[in-house]
């Protein structure tokens, strides 16, 4: 059983990973600072086991991870801020956050025997499919480009353009393994609100009526959690794997946004006006993986289906939110 270290291990695909890990009786210890949550039931159940330990800190501290053992089998650096509000309300944090948890985590690896994963993003690509200079399915050799630094919708991708670059260059003087998988669109549930599939099953679980619908035209290609959980774990153990870039996603079933409101709607057994309204500044028209490289080098296929995916989804949202969101009498939200 191999020794685990998931820093960002209490957010979404953290999550997710570290429950697979755990059933399979891996070693795990989570680093987090668990600034986009907090101990709930699910986390807590999950430390409840023997194989999983918890250290909260800043990992913007360059001693944060000083209390934890450095001898490990796989590393999997997933914490980042994340999602288009905080972009736009807050670049430098985006920024400081994203570089620095990454540089003191790269510092403070011993390089000896461990597999590092980065977590990277299809946001990498935007500029360049924006410009129209690069195909969709986008494949992982291509020029990545931001096309206007000052934008604050691009910070998020040059903090990851930034973070492969160290990866790639830090394990070249440390000699250390690596692989960098380019998440695209992964959803499922607990990842927050701050997404398409959560915002639009929440906004239908409220009734909003009318309907705002905003970029109804633009193409996207989901990946559920548990795929992109099965993807990274054949990555991190496939030794032709080690030094690559490679992309993570589902390239079956490439949807248009109406088309994905539609499937939630039916879900919900909601039929309200809708409103069609442009899609937000600097939100590409199209975003698909080409993912030839990830199944040629682990023989991947995507098992969930996106209406299974966005059912499941859907339901967890409505729990969470019959249990918790639903504003109640006497308290404000």
């Amino acid at each position: 059983m191999a020794r685990v270290l998931i820093v960002g291990g209490t957010g979404f695909i953290g999550y997710h990973l570290a429950s697979r890990l755990a059933a399979e009786g891996h070693t795990i210890t989570l680093a987090d600072d668990l600034s986009r949550g907090r101990r709930d039931a699910a986390i807590e159940a999950l430390c409840a086991g023997r194989e999983v330990t918890l250290l909260q800190a800043d990992l913007t501290n360059p001693r944060a991870l000083n209390p934890l053992q450095r001898d490990w089998d796989q590393v999997y650096m997933l914490a980042a801020v994340v999602g288009v509000r905080n972009v736009e309300t807050d670049p430098s944090r985006v920024i400081r956050v994203n570089t620095l948890s990454l540089l003191n985590l790269l510092d403070w690896l011993p390089g000896r025997d461990e597999v590092l994963f980065f977590a990277s993003t299809s946001e990498t690509y935007a500029g360049g499919v924006e410009a129209g200079t690069l195909p969709v399915p986008t494949p992982e050799d291509v020029p990545l480009s931001v096309p206007d630094i000052r934008g604050p919708r691009f910070a998020y991708a040059a903090s990851k353009i930034l973070g492969e670059a160290a990866v790639i260059h830090g394990a070249r003087a440390r000699g250390f393994r690596y692989v960098i998988g380019r998440f695209h669109n992964v959803y499922g549930p607990r990842m927050g609100a701050d997404h398409v599939i959560p915002e639009l099953s929440l906004r239908a679980i409220r009734r909003e009526d009318p309907f705002r619908l905003y970029g109804a035209e633009q193409r996207r290609a989901f990946c559920h959690v548990t795929d992109a959980v099965e993807a990274m774990t054949r990555l991190v153990t496939t030794e032709a794997a080690w030094g690559q870039i490679v992309n993570i996603g589902n390239d079956g079933e490439e949807i248009r946004i109406e088309a994905l409101l539609a499937l939630i709607l039916r879900t919900a057994g909601f039929a309200p006006a809708i409103e069609r309204l442009p899609a937000p500044a600097g939100s590409v028209a199209r975003r698909c993986p080409d993912i030839a490289r990830l199944r040629s080098l682990t023989s991947f296929r995507p098992k969930v289906s996106l209406a299974s995916g966005v059912g499941e989804t859907f339901e967890w949202y409505r729990t969470w939110w019959e249990r918790e969101g639903r504003p109640r009498q006497g308290k404000k939200r």
